[in-house]
Protein backbone atom coordinates (compact mmCIF):
# COMPACT_ATOMS: atom_id res chain seq x y z
CA UNK A 1 0.00 0.00 0.00
CA UNK A 2 1.52 3.29 -1.06
CA UNK A 3 1.87 6.10 1.83
CA UNK A 4 -1.09 8.08 0.88
CA UNK A 5 -3.13 5.12 1.64
CA UNK A 6 -1.32 3.46 4.09
CA UNK A 7 -2.06 7.31 6.12
CA UNK A 8 -5.28 7.74 4.98
CA UNK A 9 -6.60 4.06 5.96
CA UNK A 10 -5.05 5.24 9.46
CA UNK A 11 -7.13 7.93 9.66
CA UNK A 12 -10.11 6.10 8.65
CA UNK A 13 -9.21 3.24 10.78
CA UNK A 14 -8.91 5.78 14.01
CA UNK A 15 -12.36 7.47 13.00
CA UNK A 16 -14.05 4.34 12.78
CA UNK A 17 -12.56 3.41 16.16
CA UNK A 18 -13.80 7.30 17.16
CA UNK A 19 -16.97 6.95 16.28
CA UNK A 20 -18.03 2.99 17.76
CA UNK A 21 -16.30 3.89 21.02
CA UNK A 22 -18.56 7.29 20.95
CA UNK A 23 -21.18 5.66 20.64
CA UNK A 24 -20.47 3.13 23.21
CA UNK A 25 -19.58 6.04 25.76
CA UNK A 26 -22.95 7.63 25.23
CA UNK A 27 -24.93 4.61 25.71
CA UNK A 28 -22.96 3.44 28.69
CA UNK A 29 -23.55 7.15 29.68
CA UNK A 30 -27.60 6.38 29.44
CA UNK A 31 -27.54 3.21 31.47
CA UNK A 32 -25.73 4.88 34.43
CA UNK A 33 -28.18 7.61 34.26
CA UNK A 34 -31.48 5.29 34.48
CA UNK A 35 -31.61 3.24 31.01
CA UNK A 36 -30.27 0.36 33.74
CA UNK A 37 -33.84 0.56 35.35
CA UNK A 38 -36.07 -0.71 31.79
CA UNK A 39 -36.42 -4.02 31.22
CA UNK A 40 -34.51 -5.11 27.40
CA UNK A 41 -33.69 -1.69 26.89
CA UNK A 42 -31.21 -1.37 29.43
CA UNK A 43 -29.07 -4.43 29.52
CA UNK A 44 -28.97 -3.78 25.10
CA UNK A 45 -27.37 -0.10 26.37
CA UNK A 46 -25.10 -2.02 28.34
CA UNK A 47 -23.97 -4.60 26.11
CA UNK A 48 -24.15 -1.78 23.41
CA UNK A 49 -21.55 -0.23 25.40
CA UNK A 50 -19.34 -2.56 25.64
CA UNK A 51 -19.38 -3.82 22.36
CA UNK A 52 -18.53 -0.49 21.21
CA UNK A 53 -15.28 -0.62 23.14
CA UNK A 54 -14.41 -3.69 22.45
CA UNK A 55 -14.81 -2.77 18.81
CA UNK A 56 -13.25 0.26 18.91
CA UNK A 57 -10.30 -1.20 20.01
CA UNK A 58 -10.45 -4.11 17.71
CA UNK A 59 -10.56 -2.25 14.74
CA UNK A 60 -7.12 -0.15 16.25
CA UNK A 61 -5.35 -3.44 17.07
CA UNK A 62 -6.09 -5.60 14.29
CA UNK A 63 -5.39 -4.39 10.49
CA UNK A 64 -7.82 -7.00 8.73
CA UNK A 65 -11.16 -5.75 7.15
CA UNK A 66 -13.54 -7.64 9.29
CA UNK A 67 -13.16 -5.62 12.52
CA UNK A 68 -14.09 -2.43 10.03
CA UNK A 69 -16.88 -4.33 8.60
CA UNK A 70 -17.96 -4.97 11.99
CA UNK A 71 -17.71 -1.40 13.39
CA UNK A 72 -19.90 -0.69 10.28
CA UNK A 73 -22.94 -3.24 11.01
CA UNK A 74 -22.43 -1.87 14.52
CA UNK A 75 -23.51 1.69 14.09
CA UNK A 76 -25.73 0.65 11.34
CA UNK A 77 -27.81 -1.23 13.44
CA UNK A 78 -27.47 1.09 16.29
CA UNK A 79 -28.74 3.77 14.35
CA UNK A 80 -31.40 1.45 13.13
CA UNK A 81 -32.86 0.23 16.38
CA UNK A 82 -33.04 4.10 17.43
CA UNK A 83 -34.96 5.12 14.49
CA UNK A 84 -37.09 1.89 14.80
CA UNK A 85 -37.56 2.85 18.59
CA UNK A 86 -38.28 6.43 17.77
CA UNK A 87 -41.13 5.69 14.57
CA UNK A 88 -42.55 2.70 16.06
CA UNK A 89 -41.70 1.83 19.61
CA UNK A 90 -39.09 -0.78 20.77
CA UNK A 91 -39.68 -3.11 23.67
CA UNK A 92 -42.33 -1.23 24.73
CA UNK A 93 -40.33 2.19 24.73
CA UNK A 94 -40.71 4.64 22.51
CA UNK A 95 -37.39 6.77 21.98
CA UNK A 96 -38.22 10.47 21.48
CA UNK A 97 -35.68 13.03 18.86
CA UNK A 98 -33.10 16.04 20.22
CA UNK A 99 -30.94 16.38 23.15
CA UNK A 100 -26.87 16.13 22.94
CA UNK A 101 -26.69 12.36 23.42
CA UNK A 102 -28.82 11.73 20.92
CA UNK A 103 -27.36 13.84 18.21
CA UNK A 104 -23.57 12.97 19.46
CA UNK A 105 -24.25 9.04 18.93
CA UNK A 106 -25.82 9.31 15.80
CA UNK A 107 -23.40 11.49 14.34
CA UNK A 108 -20.88 8.81 16.23
CA UNK A 109 -22.94 6.10 14.03
CA UNK A 110 -22.86 6.96 10.88
CA UNK A 111 -19.76 7.85 11.30
CA UNK A 112 -18.53 4.29 12.13
CA UNK A 113 -20.64 3.85 9.24
CA UNK A 114 -18.90 5.41 6.44
CA UNK A 115 -15.49 5.12 7.82
CA UNK A 116 -16.04 1.54 8.26
CA UNK A 117 -17.29 0.54 4.98
CA UNK A 118 -14.33 2.77 3.65
CA UNK A 119 -12.18 1.02 5.77
CA UNK A 120 -13.30 -2.52 4.84
CA UNK A 121 -12.91 -1.02 0.74
CA UNK A 122 -9.16 -0.09 1.05
CA UNK A 123 -8.04 -3.31 2.49
CA UNK A 124 -9.96 -5.46 0.55
CA UNK A 125 -8.50 -3.93 -2.89
CA UNK A 126 -5.50 -4.29 -1.47
CA UNK A 127 -5.48 -7.46 -0.36
CA UNK A 128 -6.65 -7.92 -4.07
CA UNK A 129 -4.06 -6.15 -5.73
CA UNK A 130 -1.26 -7.60 -3.27
CA UNK A 131 -2.16 -11.47 -4.61
CA UNK A 132 -0.20 -12.89 -7.24
CA UNK A 133 -1.55 -13.62 -10.52
CA UNK A 134 -2.61 -16.81 -10.69
CA UNK A 135 -1.29 -18.41 -14.55
CA UNK A 136 -4.40 -19.77 -16.74
CA UNK A 137 -3.37 -23.53 -16.13
CA UNK A 138 -4.10 -23.47 -12.57
CA UNK A 139 -7.30 -21.81 -12.39
CA UNK A 140 -10.12 -24.01 -12.06
CA UNK A 141 -12.35 -24.64 -14.83
CA UNK A 142 -11.25 -26.16 -18.64
CA UNK A 143 -8.42 -24.41 -19.92
CA UNK A 144 -9.32 -23.03 -23.28
CA UNK A 145 -6.08 -23.11 -25.93
CA UNK A 146 -5.69 -20.33 -28.39
CA UNK A 147 -4.86 -21.07 -31.90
Amino acid sequence: MRTGQGSLLEVLRGLTAAGVITSAVVHLDLYGAGFSGIPVIGPLFLLNAIAGLALGITVLVWRHWIPALLCAGFGALTVAAYWWSVLFGLFGVREVTGGWSVILAEIAEYLAVACGLAVTGLLLAHRRSARPPVPAAQRVGTTVEVP
